[in-house]
């Protein structure tokens, strides 16, 4: 009875989107296949390219709404270099996904105090000719970054708001959730609007998660959104075996749910000092014969990697900066 309840409501949902699909669709999602993304430190993302020998769609990158950092120049916070322009420049036919930090600064955000740090931003992304998926505030639903649903809403639009007038047409705009517990509230009470809102995002770190963001799926599909992973790691997990598990639900939730951009972080956790207490071990790839077995036979078709047509592999009908 509750698949079949299940199996209704996704019909209902399909027909009662039918107008919503003649409108433009949202930025940047891939034809034919799904666009795999890889992060987060510069270390981790070099050994990854030369140990797979292959390169990534893009790679993600993050900086705040206080310092604005990491993006022209590198920063270094404990855990590991993060360079976006590093990637524009040394992998030009990839993307960027980019998380905007801004955790208690939600206030100083829409009382215009970090305006100019806005505008740096706009400037950086007009200056790259890719596409850049950003995500503002990610995780807007961890109770730790203690984002007030409604004023998380005023700023995500501000900053919205204050780039398109500056002018950038390259950015997909991403509303993320942590998909942690369903104790936390209505994911929508912290939802900008289908005006502001892109892309739909979730992060995986366990397969308990996995159930969460099923639903979140559910809700993407409603708002006609795609949906991304966009972090994840098997966290906490030592032995092969554990992996693999892990592994196994994470693909199957992707090909279940018609996610259209993978975002993996891989990283050996315990070597960056800020990532040390939590004991998440190591996630690279390269780290387990048997898992980048795994890994390269999952990701080696359907896949959207980096290659001199993989801009015009992505749904844009936004004209990319020059």
């Amino acid at each position: 009875m509750k698949k079949i309840f299940f199996q209704i409501f996704i019909l209902w949902a399909l027909i009662s989107n039918t107008h919503l699909a003649q409108a433009a669709s949202p930025p940047f999602i891939p034809k034919g296949g799904k666009l795999l993304i890889i992060g987060q430190q510069k270390d981790t993302i070099n050994a990854y390219i030369k140990n797979v020998g292959i390169v990534p769609g893009g790679f993600m990158v993050y900086t705040s709404i206080q310092l604005m950092d990491g993006l022209v120049r590198p920063a270094e916070h404990d855990a590991g270099i993060n360079h976006a322009q590093y990637y524009v420049d040394h992998y030009p036919n990839t993307v960027i996904q980019l998380a905007l930090y801004m955790v208690g600064a939600l206030d100083q955000t829409l009382s215009g105090q970090y305006d100019r740090n806005i505008v740096k931003l706009a400037n950086w992304m007009k200056s790259v000719t890719c596409p850049i998926y950003f995500r503002i505030g990610y995780e807007f639903d961890l109770p730790e970054n203690g984002y007030d649903p409604q004023k998380y809403q005023e700023a995500y639009r501000y900053i919205v708001d204050h780039l398109r007038a500056q002018g950038v047409h390259n950015v997909a705009y991403v509303w993320h959730t942590a998909c942690l517990t369903e104790s936390q509230g209505d994911f929508l009470d912290w939802y900008p609007g289908d005006d502001y809102v892109d892309w739909f995002a979730v992060s995986l770190f366990n397969p308990m998660q996995i159930a969460i963001a099923k639903k979140f799926s559910i809700i993407a599909l409603v708002h006609n959104k795609p949906l991304m992973i966009a972090e994840s790691t098997p966290a906490g997990l030592f032995s092969t075996n554990a992996k693999k598990e892990w592994f196994r639900h994470y693909f199957d939730f992707i090909n279940d749910n018609d996610v259209k951009v993978v975002c993996y972080i891989n990283s050996d956790w315990n070597s960056y000092p800020l990532f040390q207490a939590q004991d998440w071990g190591d996630a690279r790839i390269q780290s387990d014969a048997e898992i980048k077995a795994i890994w390269l036979k999952e990701t080696g078709s359907g896949y959207l990697q980096s290659s001199p047509d993989l801009f015009n592999k992505l749904n844009s009908q936004y004209q990319l900066s020059s």
